[in-house]
């Protein structure tokens, strides 16, 4: 795959155009067939029934009680529980994890499933449920980052971050004039996506059905049969629709395989989906961190050391470190660097990728510590940034996107006000006597990709059919995707029929890290040009085409129309090339991948820079976010009217991260007790206000052949620095936690 920008590539006739989605009319109207709204014949609903403690076992269950409820078919605990072919402690696939599917009565953690209930109605299985009354032996549970032994781990594995070393961090230290030394923490939070997770399973001899949200559909249809004994072409997964993912919709989970445990064991359908409160436990989450951020800087501030330390916590019978001090390589150009990780073994579930992981709670210290170097420096943060960005990619020196990044700070700046802003905190107050402060954060994010597989079918008529599995969870997936492949095609937007969602369609990789749109998008313009190419060849071949004798001249398409190469006297229909032909089809394969010697020589990132006004009660310390301004540069935009969506949903969710969200355990049964969102707090829409995105141009030839980066995830790296700054700089009290709470400013 070549890994510059294709210059016979015509982009901006559907590319580029702010195209509403294509899905979106099912969405409002209730036509979108969701997971758990597939309800086959004789199927049975499956309740699941979770520990209410974090550590112990379980001694006893009611089991004759639930059994004798008359719509419960079936009780499955431990001691009855069918045999898996695959152990759930083994790891299948690249985003496996071990799992609780009722392999014994020890509770490892609060949420984790201890029993599954089946029953005719949902109301039956539930009702089943809660007649179980399992009793425990209850053992302390650890839910803090101080309530084991710290220990460190071989980065040998997904979820195990490495260390990372460039230049002399000692030296660096001794060498400042300036330093500061200040630790933050960040709370545990939870995937809470509108779609809870769900399955409908159905087997038909070896071979199993289905319907179930994912992100990642042939490595789940993998994992899924290496448990059951079965090849991976054997299942089929159906997954048109996800009302959101974060992440935690790319791996199977314990529930999911005990449901389709059940259905095996049954012989009938079986349907689950998890409650809200279910989603705080078995599916994954962002694990609570503490950082300890060392900067030292020369005379002139700038940054002689940069030493980034993360502690994560993760379960204890698994391992997921959020690579927090990751988010200190590749952006500051210290004359030396340090990222170092450390875990800590709790009583709660592993925790797993979630949206930007590791670069949102990194990100949200390293901003906050960067402006407390500026402060002792006494210089503008913004000033400081400007000093201090890196050039090239620190520790390779790979050419990196710093012009990209200096316009962001310069748009964004120019557009929040920034040059009005005091140095010294709580010099402004609006004119309801609130205090006022302007903060800033730095954005960025990688540009993964990841391997895909597309084909597509030029039809006799003229229009087309492109198939790939990729998974749309609302981030516009249906329509960017199909956008890139009616320009591959040089067809109408409307001339495409796009197909997705289905494991039997080619492997879109997974939809994650920001990468899916490079990832599968890619994949689809290979396939595009493949069709393109043999029907040129078709033409050149045909006496009668204006095309003939054209061969290696090479050809552009455009309007359902085929010209040669930088000759536009020269073109034909794509339908009259087929109907000389013989009415045949046209099909074409492509796949994509980011070419090797295109990482090795540069640096692949998206940047940004975000700006936030704050406003704080001097009396009741009530905080409010009233701007957010976030300019970002992440190469081609394909759909600009989707990718300020995914920019608006990150910046929001910084907002969360900073002020609302975080999980909080009994210190006496180690549950979670705010496992709802009446507890567990989100931003609604009073909550959001002066939302402003700024989409910075950039010309990007090396990171993938369509020049396009991800903006799903960057948003809220930035983000959240910017707001506990800018409530430093209304407060002069400098939080070191989040979220940041109204007790936290008491006494200031």
């Amino acid at each position: 795959m070549p890994d510059t920008l294709d210059p016979h590539v015509r982009f901006g006739s559907n590319s580029g155009q702010p195209i509403t989605r294509r899905d979106g009319l099912a969405k409002v109207t209730g036509g979108a067939t969701f997971a758990a709204d597939n309800s086959p014949d004789s199927v049975l609903h499956a309740v699941y029934v979770p520990a209410t403690i974090a550590r112990g076992r379980v001694t006893a269950l009611d089991t004759a009680a639930a059994e004798a409820h008359p719509g419960v078919t079936h009780v499955v605990t431990p001691q009855n529980r069918p045999p898996l072919q695959g152990d759930p402690s083994d790891k299948p696939t690249m985003f496996s994890f071990r799992f609780e599917a009722l392999q014994d009565d020890t509770v490892r953690y609060a949420g984790q499933p201890i029993a599954l209930i089946l029953g005719e109605t949902l109301e039956a299985a539930t009702e089943g449920a809660r007649l179980l009354n399992p009793r425990y032996e209850i053992a302390t549970p650890r839910t803090g980052l101080d309530d084991a032994a710290h220990y460190t781990f071989d980065p040998d594995a997904f979820g195990k971050p490495a260390d990372t070393v460039h230049g002399d961090p000692e030296a660096g230290h001794a060498a400042a004039a300036h330093s500061v030394d200040v630790t933050y923490e960040t709370a545990p939070q939870y995937h809470n996506a509108m779609e809870t997770h769900a399955v409908v399973a159905s087997w038909d001899g070896d071979r199993l059905s289905l319907d179930m949200p994912s992100q990642a559909l042939s490595m789940t249809c993998a994992g899924i049969a290496y448990y059951f004994g079965i090849p991976a072409e054997n299942v089929t997964l159906r997954s048109p629709y996800l009302g959101g993912g974060f992440g935690s919709k790319a791996i199977p989970t314990g529930p999911y395989v005990l449901a389709v445990l059940a259905a095996r064991m049954t012989g009938r359908p079986v349907k689950m989906m998890l409650t809200r409160q279910q989603m705080f436990g078995p599916v994954g989450h962002r694990g609570q961190t503490r950082q300890r951020l060392r900067l030292g800087t020369d005379a002139e501030g700038r940054l002689t050391v940069l030493d980034h330390a993360g502690l994560s916590a993760t379960s204890t019978f698994d391992d997921f470190i959020e690579p927090a001090a990751n988010a200190s390589q590749g952006l500051y150009a210290a004359g030396a660097l340090r990222s170092t990780h450390s875990a800590v073994r709790l009583d709660v579930g592993t925790p797993g990728p979630m949206r930007a992981p590791g670069e949102a709670s990194g990100s949200a210290a390293l901003e906050c510590a960067m402006d407390e170097m500026a402060e002792t420096l006494g210089m503008d943060p913004l000033e400081f940034r400007l000093r201090n960005y890196a050039e090239t990619e620190p520790g390779t020196g790979k050419p990196f996107s710093s012009k990209a990044l200096r316009e962001c700070y310069a748009q964004g700046a120019e557009r929040f006000g920034w040059a009005d802003r005091p140095l010294q905190p709580g010099q402004m107050r609006d004119s309801d006597g609130l205090r006022v402060g302007w903060g800033m954060g730095t954005a960025f994010f990688p540009c993964p990709m990841f391997m895909a597989e597309a084909n597509a079918t030029l039809r006799a008529d003229g229009t087309a059919m492109v198939e790939t599995s990729a998974a749309d969870m609302g981030q516009g997936a249906w329509t960017a995707l199909a956008q890139i492949a009616a320009d591959s095609l040089g067809l109408p937007l409307d001339q495409v029929e796009f197909r997705a969602g289905h494991s039997g369609l080619p492997d879109a990789g997974v939809a994650g890290g920001s990468g899916h749109t490079a990832t599968a998008g890619s994949a689809l313009h290979a396939a595009g040009g493949d069709v393109i190419r043999q029907l040129g060849e078709i033409a050149a071949a045909d006496p009668d085409s204006p095309l003939h004798g054209a061969g290696n001249a090479g050809y552009t398409a455009r309007d359902g129309r085929l010209y040669v190469a930088g000759d536009d006297s020269r073109s034909d229909a794509f339908a009259d090339i087929l109907a000389r032909a013989g009415g045949a089809e046209v099909s074409g394969a492509g796949s994509a991948s980011r070419a090797p010697e295109a990482a090795e020589a540069h640096a692949m990132n998206a940047h940004g820079a975000v700006f936030a006004e704050v406003k704080v009660d001097p009396d009741l310390y009530q905080m409010r976010v009233t701007r957010l301004v976030g300019a970002f540069a992440a190469g081609r935009i394909i759909n600009p009217r989707l990718a300020e969506s995914q920019l608006y949903g990150g910046m929001i969710w910084g907002l969360s991260f900073a002020l609302h969200e975080e999980a909080r355990h009994d210190p006496a049964r180690g549950h979670i007790v705010n496992a709802d969102l009446a507890g567990y707090h989100v931003p609604v829409n009073a909550d959001v206000h002066g939302l402003d995105v700024i989409s910075v141009h950039e010309d990007d030839p090396y990171v993938n052949a369509l020049g396009v980066k991800g903006v799903g995830e960057i948003g809220i790296t930035g983000t959240v620095g910017a707001i506990g700054n800018a409530i430093w700089h209304a407060t002069g009290k400098r939080v070191r936690q989040f979220p940041i709470r109204i007790e936290d400013l008491l006494g200031d």
